[in-house]
């Protein structure tokens, strides 16, 4: 007899599969988790990379870069997880003798692709601006690792706006109000020394500063001259702060998301 766990991963491939295959079909989903990373890097790299630093700063840039990107993406499991809904193919999965984590774990694991696409658009982006890895290719794997995984993280709270939103133009509003504040009350764009009191050890503590630091600290990306060494135990252990953030969101959101759906389906 198959166990629960292995249940679980076979199932969740099938709806994996489905939702691949639904993007290959709409390539059009897509735009946005490419040209997002663009608009940015070209925005930010050239219109306030001059006043901030020239070329180092465009380098230092593509971390935060990376790391605001990974969190925007939580909002396309969001959109389509809701559309799903929407539509009632959610209520055709429920009815079916299948794992209740399938269809969220399926949706998570799937929107990678998209997570991995917006990924190396930012990192062409930053190949063509002057961004280059001076570190070696296992730190470099690391760093995309890192990414990957809080990526996949952030999803599980798209997911959970989802499921309580439930219509695609409600999870849409939900899945951008927090967004924004979280990306840039952080060290993604700027130092985090820069900023007034009590922002500033938000911004110390927040995911997304850690992301990007440790992303620049494994691609070997200094800080532009004049800006704040970040300080603080999260800085200084960035690379661990940022495993720990992801294996919590995920410890929360993941367990929240299922309970939801097993709410759902009790109804």
């Amino acid at each position: 007899r198959m166990s629960a766990i292995t249940a679980a991963v076979r199932d969740s491939s099938v709806i994996a599969q489905r939702n691949l295959i639904n993007v290959v079909r709409t390539p059009g989903a897509l735009v946005t988790g490419i040209v997002q990373p663009v608009m940015f890097v070209l925005l930010l790299g050239y219109v306030f990379g001059g006043a901030l630093g020239g070329d180092q700063y465009r380098s230092y840039l593509i971390g935060g870069i990376l790391a605001q990107t990974l969190t925007f993406n939580a909002s396309f499991t969001a959109v389509y997880l809701a559309k799903d809904l929407q539509l009632g193919l959610i209520d055709r999965f429920r009815s079916l003798p299948m794992s209740r984590v399938a269809v969220i774990l399926g949706r998570t694991s799937s929107d990678l692709s998209t997570s991995v696409l917006s990924v190396a658009v930012t990192l062409l982006c930053g190949l063509a601006i002057g961004w280059r890895i001076t570190t070696g290719p296992a730190s470099a794997l690391a760093a995309l690792a890192l990414l990957l995984l809080f990526a996949f993280a952030v999803s599980w709270i798209g997911a959970v706006i989802a499921l309580t939103a439930r219509s695609v133009e409600v999870a849409q509003s939900l899945g951008l109000v927090w967004l924004f504040p979280v990306t840039f009350v952080s060290g993604a764009f700027v130092s985090v020394s820069s900023l007034p009191g009590p922002l500033r050890v938000i911004a110390e503590w927040n995911p997304v500063t850690a992301v990007a630091t440790a992303a620049r600290e494994l691609f070997g990306n200094a800080a532009p001259a004049g800006f704040g060494a970040p300080g603080g135990w999260p800085a200084d252990n960035a690379i661990l702060y940022s495993v720990l953030c992801s294996a919590g969101i995920i410890a929360i959101f993941a367990p929240l998301a299922i309970a939801q759906y097993r709410r759902m389906s009790k109804r």
